[in-house]
């Protein structure tokens, strides 16, 4: 389960990388890589919205997954002791 969590980690911080990236941090971001096409379609104000929302989210979502992993992983001191080996009440009889 640690493992699927991992990589849903992973997959939302290359989601996030790329919601990061493409914003620019002067105002232009996505409207300012497609010109006037993005300003028709979307909107100036609502591209920046829903990278700034994709972002928010994504992060939400990564902390959300590091905080469900704690769940999931045990200390070292109970992984010892679910390792060790059994002892019974009885001392071992020698031959």
């Amino acid at each position: 389960m640690v493992t699927i969590i991992a990589i849903l980690i992973m997959l939302a911080c290359v989601v996030l990388a790329f919601f990061i990236l493409v914003q620019n941090p002067k105002g232009g971001g996505l409207t300012g890589t497609f010109g006037s096409v993005s300003s028709q379609v979307m909107g100036v104000k609502q591209s920046g919205d829903v990278m700034e929302k994709g972002t928010w989210t994504t992060m939400g979502i990564i902390a959300a997954l590091t905080i469900v992993s704690i769940m999931f992983f045990t200390s070292p001191k109970e992984r010892q002791q679910q390792n060790a080996p059994q002892q019974s009440g009885a001392p071992a009889q020698q031959q």
